[in-house]
């Protein structure tokens, strides 16, 4: 299945959702330490100064891993394609003049924000705006 590309499109499809699930971001030097926990991965990123884990803050806790921010997760559910030019640019746009600081992943079907939990709301109702313009 073919993502979108067009522009146009992609912001006006959007369909950004919420996810109230609180998430922090992690480094473990050891690729073992993640099998223990890798069902509650959100998502995770090998670097060569350590793996870094996008995992649920109590995880994080649990494991007592030293974590970086509380996020909540906006996902876009429009299907992007890997080869869009322009979508994560828009959203940056939208979100830097609303003040937000914000995570982008784009995975293989959407992307996904990582914001501040006390601005995901406002990044939301930001998005929204975004696609109806």
């Amino acid at each position: 299945m073919q993502g979108e590309t067009d522009l146009t499109a992609l912001l006006r499809g959007l369909s950004p959702v919420l996810d109230n699930q609180q998430y922090t971001f992690v480094s473990v030097a050891d690729k073992q330490a993640l099998l223990p926990v890798i069902d509650d991965v959100r998502g995770l990123f090998v670097e060569k100064e350590g793996v870094t884990l996008i995992v649920p803050l109590a995880v994080a806790a649990r494991e007592g891993w030293q974590s970086a921010g509380v996020f909540n997760c906006i996902t876009c559910n429009v299907h992007s394609s890997l080869d869009a030019v322009g979508m994560t640019a828009a959203i940056s746009a939208a979100l830097t003049e609303a003040g937000i600081s914000a995570n982008v992943v784009a995975a293989y079907y959407h992307d996904h924000l990582f914001v501040p939990v006390q601005q995901a709301d406002a990044a939301l109702s930001a998005l929204a705006t975004l696609s109806a313009s």
